[in-house]
């Protein structure tokens, strides 16, 4: 016979309060509505290994916009739905909370508490029960829930999660900025010491690239027009070079997208887009003149590296020369590198000098060794003439 458990929040309350405000990133995984999530592995993981934990079990994702914070979130949906956690989370829900949509239409602080708590206190006493799921709650931009941050209307919101942290009873991933993280949620020690940060980089070109391969069938269904490797790596390259204020992937995935959107536009479907259309989205974005923007040398480095990533080519080891690394290297040409290289030969010198300086004052200081006098002649002993 299984224990009953009579919740404070019933089951009716609780799945309405999700469905009203919530949205279940499990349930939409299972009906195919997220492509595949690449290149997190390491991140994912470590988000598991925390919620695995008896105390301190929250994460916090940290990074950039547009780097993916979101989409590591996703991708963990992914993992427990493809049963690849372990089974403390085995058919957990992660379900992000959408503070905007539980705010709109509450004229009082009371009315957005009254949605809030019970959800709250909902996911809090399930968690005890060993026949329910775990759930996951996910805040996006989590500073905004501190008290601290002016003009947010969640603000004080994390002093009414704090005893529900306390205890042990929430597990809870949050999102936001490093910056953000530092001005607000790290000024409350109750809070800060409660998550542990998970640091998400912006990948690189080769990373940035496999993503997009990630992301190639989702787009090509959507648009029906084919897009090659070599085109998706031209677009990660003039996004990396020409929008220095957005950051990878978003940058890419955004403008990939806008370009099939305009080769449809221009030329229909069943084919492969053409480079116009992607020369004419990133200008559009950056004001620069598309046609302009060919660059036959950039395409055959791009087919080059495009060859090697796909190992349709071989590098060369004599291409590859070993030497010993020198971090100054890369800054010989710089003008501000080559006068502090003067000041620190300058230094070296003064040094030198001052090591030399003291080391002659240190010789001329040493006491002499005494001669013995000389023995006095007959003359001097007999008192002189």
């Amino acid at each position: 016979m299984t224990e009953k458990w009579d919740y404070l929040v019933p089951n009716e309350r609780f799945e309405e309060l999700i469905k009203n405000y919530c949205t279940d990133f499990t349930q939409l995984e299972r009906e195919g509505r997220y492509g595949p999530i690449t290149g997190r592995e390491k991140e994912i993981n470590d988000c598991i290994l925390i919620l695995l934990q008896k105390g301190r079990k929250n994460v916090c994702f940290l990074a950039p916009a547009g780097v993916g914070k979101t989409a590591a979130v996703v991708g963990l949906a992914q993992q427990i739905v493809a049963e690849k956690v372990p089974d403390y989370l085995k058919d957990a829900r992660v379900i992000e909370v959408d503070l905007a949509r539980m705010a709109s239409g509450t004229a009082s602080r009371a009315e957005f508490q009254d949605r809030f708590l019970p959800l709250c206190k909902g996911v809090a006493e399930r968690y005890h029960n060993p026949n329910e799921p775990r759930i996951i709650l996910f805040l996006d931009e989590i500073h905004q829930i501190m008290p601290n941050c002016e003009g947010s209307s969640y603000a004080g919101l994390s002093d009414t999660m704090k005893p529900y942290l306390t205890a042990g009873d929430l597990l809870m991933i949050g999102a936001t900025t490093l910056d953000e993280f530092r001005m607000y949620v790290a000024l409350d020690p109750a809070m800060d010491r409660r998550f542990q940060k998970v640091f998400l980089k912006i990948p690189n070109i080769e990373e940035t690239y496999a993503i997009m391969k990630a992301l190639r069938p989702g787009l090509e269904k959507h648009h029906r027009v084919s897009i090659s490797d070599e085109q998706l790596m031209l677009i990660v390259h003039l996004t990396q070079e020409h929008m220095r204020k957005r950051n990878q992937p978003d940058k890419s995935i955004i403008t990939a997208d806008a370009a099939m959107a305009y080769h449809v536009m221009q030329h229909g479907i069943n084919q492969e887009i053409d480079l116009d259309s992607i020369y004419y989205m990133v200008a559009r974005e950056t004001g620069l003149n598309a046609k302009a923007m060919h660059d036959e040398v950039l395409i055959r480095e791009i087919d080059e590296q495009v060859a090697i990533l796909e190992g349709r080519k071989k590098v060369n080891k004599s291409d590859q020369e070993e030497v010993a690394y020198n971090p100054n290297a890369n800054l010989k040409d710089v003008e501000m590198d080559k006068e502090f290289q003067a000041e620190l030969a300058a230094e070296k010198e003064a040094q030198t000098e001052r090591v030399e300086n003291s080391t002659h004052a240190v010789q001329n200081n040493q006491p002499q060794e005494s001669t013995p006098a000389p023995a006095p002649t007959e003359q001097q002993s007999s008192g002189g003439a």
